[in-house]
């Protein structure tokens, strides 16, 4: 079974309270975008379970997310050894979520190849156990997040008349070295509320905490979300924790005078 794993934008990011169990209670909005990792599940030959990555490399040593949500069902279920085969195409340690994403896709597959019934709140459940973006991505629609990233509301977003431009600078920013340059603070202004002004607005109201630490260790980050508005962009932010940083763009555009700051994506829409 193959299916196409995509990343995702933060669109404001306030860091609001520090937990006493050491993590931070934010409030979000995540918004699916296609940019996509390839995730092959096949039986496998060896009995064991396995897993095999092509395309960027993937740092660290020790189980890979994928094989941890398989584990996981594996406690509760009696599922066969498989084979997962990740094609790693969304760039890592870049505000994108591609593994937790790839971790929620293994564990939709695994739920519809092997039959297993579980409802979508319960593999949300099961992601919660992975990492905290990981939820979003059972079912992969906008959602505005608080909590840890874990606890969901709905709301209405559609950016598909908009063009998006991403851009990776290729530096690699740990979510736990990102926090240490952040200042927790109630957020000033309601994330809803703010995605309901014009977009043309919103460069004065949504912000992402994370910046502000991140630009000032990575000026060249800062320099992008800036040239990205002088190329046109009616908003611009940097992802997440970091690095990627993307612009919403009122008409297509090519921006290959950007190439010096690193990797361009335009995702086909939003």
């Amino acid at each position: 079974m193959l299916s196409f794993a995509n990343a995702k934008i933060n669109l404001g990011l306030h860091v609001v309270h520090k937990r006493s169990d050491g993590y931070h209670d934010l409030e979000t909005i995540f918004y699916p975008v296609k940019i996509y990792d390839a995730v092959e599940i096949t039986p496998s030959k060896s009995g064991e379970i396995t897993f095999h990555s092509d395309g960027i490399p993937i740092p660290g040593h020790g189980a890979n997310l994928c094989e941890k949500a398989y584990k996981l069902l594996k406690q509760d279920f009696d599922i066969p050894a498989v084979t997962i085969h990740l094609i790693k195409q969304i760039p890592i340690g870049a505000g994108l979520g591609g593994g937790s994403a790839d971790a929620a896709f293994v564990l939709k597959m695994l739920n519809e190849t092997f039959n297993l019934d579980i409802t979508t709140t319960q593999l949300q459940l099961y992601a919660k156990q992975l990492g905290a973006d990981c939820p979003f991505f059972i079912e992969n629609k906008p959602v505005y997040a608080t909590g840890i990233g874990t606890d969901f509301s709905p709301i209405d977003l559609d950016l598909s008349t908009y063009y998006m431009v991403l851009i990776n600078p290729n530096i690699h920013i740990a979510t736990a070295e990102a926090y240490r340059g952040v200042q927790v603070r109630k957020s000033e202004f309601d994330l809803k509320s703010i995605t309901q002004l014009p977009i043309q607005e919103w460069k004065y109201y949504l912000k992402n905490d994370f910046e502000e630490g991140i630009f000032e260790q990575f000026p060249k980050i800062k320099k992008l979300k800036e040239a990205l508005y002088t190329s046109g962009a009616l908003f611009a932010s940097m992802s997440g924790s970091g690095s990627s940083v993307y612009g919403l763009f009122e008409k297509p555009i090519v921006l290959d005078h950007l190439k010096e700051f690193g990797d361009i994506y335009y995702p086909i829409d939003l």
